[in-house]
């Protein structure tokens, strides 16, 4: 039987298809880069990948992320940064399948190590602040970082070893927003959490260089209780800061998803307007807490430097103007008897 010119047109189009899906694995193929440690040769995993003005990925948990000329034709370099190693720039022309970076010596281990404490000692307890109303909430974005200061309580040695980070299921204001046959989304989302001494008011060092993360989903409730025992964080007599960081969300497996970090919309002028993209599960903010304790981190406000989170400060926010200025994140710590 002859083939007809309809035919003959199916097989045309669904050969181009064909090689257009080969062609695409391939740019994508050639530009998954991955990044190294240069001693062990271990995968360095979530480094940051920052370039342009205030642009930037995330490495998985492989170490590995996508970055081509054809995405980004005007991005001449790339700026690498991960806990426990030295920065580490590099052009983007001729990009090789592997960047290696130097592990920064340090002697935050030593200290810890030296500090370990093998007594009596009695669990107190922070509670969280927990809270489902959207409107009462931080919407996270992988530009920004939160964090949280504490004080230390007692001139004993105190040893954390629960965080417990709040999450909005939004779901108590669902009628109120006309969405109550909606279904709720659902979210499986990546957090980063880095732990600062305190410089001056301030988050400055950190106080463990381990790669710290946990996923959320809204199996969790309305907060999620990390346990970081194992990483030997002590007070320090000053208080310590809290962050958190999103980087976006995971497949039903955990591992972490090419998000994109902004929005890209054209404005009434014609041109070009980056919107922050922000991610499920919301942050509740809350004003049972009577200091203003929360700090913020953001690239287009302060240099991207830490700046308090209140009135004032470069910000616009609806939670200022309900006076909700912090972030009611909850603590479970070792306080050790006098011997």
């Amino acid at each position: 039987m002859p083939i007809n010119n309809v035919s003959l047109k199916s097989i045309s189009l669904t050969m181009q298809k064909f090689l257009f899906i080969l062609v695409f694995i391939g740019q994508i193929s050639f530009a998954q880069i991955t990044i190294k440690d240069s001693i062990t040769s271990y995968p360095v995993s979530y480094a940051t990948i920052s370039f342009g003005n205030g642009n930037g990925v995330f490495a998985d948990d492989e170490g590995q992320f996508i970055f081509t000329k054809k995405l980004y034709p005007d991005i001449d370099s790339l700026f690498i940064s991960a806990l426990g190693f030295k920065d580490l720039n590099v052009a983007t022309n001729n990009l090789p399948q592997y960047l290696l970076m130097q592990p920064e010596a340090h002697q935050l281990d030593a200290v810890m190590i030296a500090n370990k404490i093998d007594r009596k000692f009695k669990e107190e307890k922070l509670k969280p602040s927990l809270d489902d109303d959207y409107y009462n909430c931080w919407l996270p974005t992988i530009e920004s970082e939160i964090a949280v200061y504490f004080p230390k309580t007692t001139s004993k040695d105190q040893k954390l070893t629960h965080v417990l980070f709040p999450i909005a299921l939004e779901s108590k204001d669902w009628e109120k927003r006309n969405r109550s046959n909606s279904e709720k989304k659902k979210f499986s989302t990546l957090f980063k959490v880095k732990f600062y001494d305190n410089n001056n008011g301030v988050p400055g060092n950190v106080l463990t260089n381990e790669t710290i993360v946990f996923r959320a989903t809204e199996k969790d409730g309305d907060a999620y209780d990390l346990n970081v025992d194992d990483y030997s964080i002590y007070i320090p007599e000053n208080g310590f800061f809290v962050s958190l960081q999103v980087l976006g969300y995971t497949n039903k497996d955990g591992k972490l998803l090419p998000n994109k970090k902004y929005k890209e919309i054209v404005s009434k002028t014609g041109g070009v307007v980056k919107i922050p993209t922000n991610f499920r599960p919301l942050l509740p903010f809350t004003d049972e807490v009577e200091a203003k304790n929360t700090y913020i981190k953001r690239v287009f406000i302060n240099g991207n430097n830490w700046v308090k989170f209140e009135k004032g400060n470069q910000f616009k926010s609806s939670l200022l103007d309900k006076n909700l200025f912090n972030y009611g994140i909850g603590l479970t710590y070792k306080t050790y008897k006098d011997e």
